[in-house]
């Protein structure tokens, strides 16, 4: 808990600002460098060689021919997706940590406004990390796009249809017109 002590809404700037330097410590020298950064990278590299490995050694095996295809689609989807994170964290790790350490100064505007510019299209960036799985897995596999549109089209469109055409196919006047007496038909 000591380490949140100090942390300081600010008024302008995008998201908050820490005024304890033991944070900006361990943000500026555990967290983005180990932990955000090259942890994370680690992991998925490790795992994206394990299925590699286990591919290769597959095809060396008397495996079915589909189950060979898919696991090779599966590989290629976790070998792109690791370059995508790479391009897409790496960043935001070096502007996080560059920008706890030489906070911009308010005093000159324009340098301030584009360090929150910069700031901004990068959180957007590492945003694009998150949703970039799903056109990475779209482009490469058949089998993802099939299971895709099975869930989009049959599940989803039907439910929708299900909901929105409750009424059968009834006619009716669209101004139906109401008899008060007689009287108009003498």
């Amino acid at each position: 808990m000591y380490l949140y002590y100090g942390i300081l809404v600010a008024g302008i700037s995008v998201g908050c600002v820490s005024g304890s330097p033991t944070l900006n410590l361990y943000s500026t020298y555990f967290f983005y460098p180990v932990l955000y950064g090259p942890v994370q990278i680690a992991v998925s590299l490790f795992f994206s060689l394990l299925a590699f490995r286990n591919v290769r050694r597959i095809v060396r095996r008397q495996v079915p021919i589909v189950r060979r295809r898919l696991d090779r689609q599966m590989t290629a989807m976790i070998l792109t997706r690791v370059v995508f994170f790479v391009i897409f964290a790496l960043p935001f790790t070096i502007y996080r940590m560059y920008i706890i350490n030489n906070p911009p100064s308010r005093s000159n505007s324009l340098q301030y406004s584009i360090g929150l510019l910069l700031q901004t299209s990068l959180n957007y960036f590492i945003s694009l990390n998150n949703a970039s799985n799903f056109y990475i897995f779209m482009a490469i596999s058949s089998r993802y796009r099939r299971q895709v549109k099975c869930v989009l089209v049959r599940k989803c469109w039907q439910r929708w249809k299900h909901w929105h055409c409750m009424r059968q196919n009834e006619v009716a006047p669209a101004n139906p017109v109401t008899i008060t007496s007689n009287d108009d038909f003498d």
